[in-house]
């Protein structure tokens, strides 16, 4: 079994309040899966925490229980299960995005559904496993601009995320639009995929964009080598004080317009070698 490290930190809610982490990563014998339970501004759903923990269950089962079987497989039947045995219905219920390694003797696996990336690091090179599809949506101005102008994290701000919240989730699980882990099984089979020999495989790097967003939108750092060299020489958890001192040093979402101050965080170094 590779050497596997996790660092996770909660974020904040909406409205600045702290609450437990929407971010969930399960080690298991054979697998890695980390999940970013979509944050619900619909008080009536059930939280992403709660869905994510649920279909972290419902994946780890599988992922043991079957290791050959084809991972967009294994997801959508843990998606149509979840949805089963709790009744949530498409387009109206919470949601994951879904990151998922698995390895055997001969090879490593990488399944991506929306923005929680993979990078491996191999003997030919750094290889990103992305899901660009929900970033590439058409966004309003909306709460980016008031950020922008300094408003801050006010009450405005939560009736503008909601708003944006409303537009975006008509394009989720949809042709043209993005895809995510949800109620509806079929969104399984639109993950990015990627798979290496396992003797070429150096390092794996799992993240939730309460990461990612260190190398994509901050540039704390330049590429995700400089992620995976701080990873290795000084832990996972300082690569997470990294993207929070960004934070810190933006408290109001004016340099860099975001839903919230801090994200959740939850950042898996796997080791092969």
């Amino acid at each position: 079994m590779p050497s596997i490290e996790v660092a996770e930190r909660p974020g904040v809610g909406p409205d600045g309040a702290v609450r437990p982490s929407e971010d969930v990563v399960v080690v298991l014998p054979n697998a890695v899966v980390l999940l970013d339970g979509a944050t619900s501004l619909d008080p009536a759903l059930p939280s992403g925490g709660w869905y994510a923990n649920r279909l972290a269950h419902e994946l780890s089962g599988r992922l043991v229980g079957y290791p050959d079987a084809d991972l967009a497989d294994l997801l959508a039947a843990a998606i149509k299960a979840l949805a089963r045995d709790q009744g949530l219905v498409p387009g109206e219920s919470p949601s994951s995005t879904v990151a998922l390694l698995r390895w055997n003797d001969t090879r490593v696996e990488a399944l991506v559904l929306a923005d929680s990336p993979i990078v491996a690091f191999t003997t030919t090179g750094t290889h990103l496993v992305t899901d660009n599809r929900l970033a590439s949506m058409p966004r309003g101005s909306g709460y980016r601009d008031r950020l922008a102008s300094g408003a801050g994290y006010d009450d405005d701000h939560l009736m503008a995320l909601r708003a944006a919240a409303t537009s975006m989730s008509r394009r989720r699980n949809t042709e043209g639009g993005f895809w995510v882990a949800e109620a509806d099984p079929d969104a399984a089979h639109y993950a990015e995929r990627a798979t290496w020999p396992r003797a070429d495989v150096h390092t794996v790097l799992m993240a939730t964009d309460g990461v990612s967003c260190g190398v994509d939108t901050y540039h704390v750092f330049p590429d995700w080598t400089a992620v995976r060299d701080l990873a290795l020489t000084e832990g996972p958890e300082s690569v997470l004080d990294a993207v929070r001192t960004a934070e810190n040093n933006d408290p109001n979402g004016t340099r860099w317009p975001r839903p919230k101050p801090h994200d959740d965080q939850a950042l898996a170094l796997v080791t092969f070698i």
